[in-house]
């Protein structure tokens, strides 16, 4: 995916200890049986800090 022009997208992990938050994430996907096409990407969306920013240029 390549942002349009004056978008920034940044990805960053967060602060939490990863082991941590994957351990909580896996726990709680086979407690509710959640399947994996489900459970990664908002383990994902969890662990990862994900800023998305307009800029204009003045002119």
């Amino acid at each position: 995916m390549v942002p349009r022009a004056g978008v920034t997208v940044d990805i960053c992990p967060r602060d939490l200890p990863i082991a941590l938050i994957g351990t909580g994430g896996g726990a709680l996907a086979l407690w509710a049986d959640a399947p994996a096409e489900i459970a990664v990407p908002v383990a994902l969306l969890i662990v990862l800090d994900i800023r998305v920013r307009r800029w204009r240029r003045r002119t």
